[in-house]
């Protein structure tokens, strides 16, 4: 064979490795607390925040704690790389992609997601209050 088709075929061979990992790291299921708690990989945890527990962020790690609550009510503590998002206050529902981690007891998320309440939604409240 020839030395281009033999790098050639090494190349395409590379970017279709190279393709398929990136893939399978960008493909995130969503899981409740428990399945995070099983799994090693990465996740996405939808729950809601519990205010009543404490939520800080640290400057001195660049980090911000706060504690989610899933659908069967199992609370997980989260520690985000960063600040809080923007309307975190105002959240309905949250969204926190990363891994948990056994060893310290908690959920290291890379990302947080915000739902907060749509301005339509009030005024579709209000419309039905006046029907």
């Amino acid at each position: 064979m020839k030395p281009k088709v033999i790098i050639g075929a090494i190349i395409v061979i590379a970017f279709i490795i190279f393709g398929s990992y990136s893939f399978l790291e960008s493909n995130v299921e969503y899981t409740d607390v428990s399945g995070a708690m099983r799994t090693h990989k990465k996740v996405q945890l939808k729950g809601e925040w519990v205010k009543e527990r404490e939520s800080a962020f640290d400057p001195k790690s660049s980090t911000f704690t706060f504690y989610l609550k899933d659908e069967s009510g199992t609370q997980c503590k989260v520690v985000l790389d960063g600040a809080a998002p923007n309307n975190f206050e105002l959240a309905t529902s949250v969204v926190a992609k990363g891994r948990y981690v056994p060893e310290e007891g908690y959920f290291r998320a890379t990302e947080v997601l915000t739902k907060c309440p749509s301005k339509y939604e009030a005024q579709a409240d209000e419309l039905k209050k006046n029907t």
